[in-house]
């Protein structure tokens, strides 16, 4: 049933848009919601939406939050949070500056990128003015718990497998509502880019 249902989205998706005029972005989302609720079933019942890397916050952290919401897009953290009965927790990642695994274009190899400091006024950018006085690393609660910096609409950062550095603000940058967009949020002041597998095994000195 799943493998059918990959078929029939896939195909949608390849088309740019479905049969209703819906965005391939959507479809995209629709079917990874699809997927969880289909795991949850099948496992406990429960889903938890959980991001595990900063690109990933375009599809985790709630669109509704955010200035694509606009635009007609949803998110797979929106169709969770508005899933009834479902228990979910969004987590999101930020960083200030670092470097990323990612590549300049589709089709493009991936290389090891310099992230380019925070903008100012920015959400990564108020959090490294707190990470200067506390910890490079640390967790905020967020939704009606969250600092009232937070619950202000500024910029945030996203950056998937595409990163292009010269054109950050247009290409990476949009305005959200961070304390409505995720419910815990782990910001990590500087990161390491994430290595391939086949290239860390031949790393010398860091074991077998």
């Amino acid at each position: 049933m799943q493998n059918a249902r990959i078929v029939v989205n896939g195909r949608r998706y390849t088309l740019g848009e479905g049969a209703d005029g819906e965005s391939s972005w959507n479809i995209r989302d629709r079917h990874m919601a699809e997927t969880l609720w289909r795991c949850a079933t099948t496992w406990s019942g429960r889903a938890a939406a959980i991001d595990s890397s900063s690109g990933r916050t375009t599809r985790v952290g709630d669109a509704r939050a955010t200035e694509v919401a606009g635009r007609g897009q949803l998110n797979l953290g929106q169709l969770v949070r508005e899933r009834p009965g479902v228990e979910s927790v969004i987590v999101g990642f930020s960083t200030y500056t670092g470097t990323v695994t990612a590549a300049h274009d589709w089709g493009e190899p991936a290389q090891e990128m310099d992230v380019l400091p925070a903008l100012p006024g920015s959400h990564p950018d108020l959090l490294h003015e707190v990470s200067r006085s506390s910890a490079d690393e640390f967790l905020v609660v967020l939704g009606a718990d969250a600092p009232p910096p937070l619950r202000e609409e500024r910029l945030e950062r996203y950056i998937g497998v595409i990163y292009r550095p010269e054109t950050e603000r247009v290409s990476h940058y949009f305005a959200t509502r961070i304390a409505e967009e995720y419910d815990l949020l782990i910001h990590l002041d500087e990161t390491t880019a994430v290595r391939p597998l086949e290239d860390a095994v031949l790393l010398p000195d860091e074991g077998g």
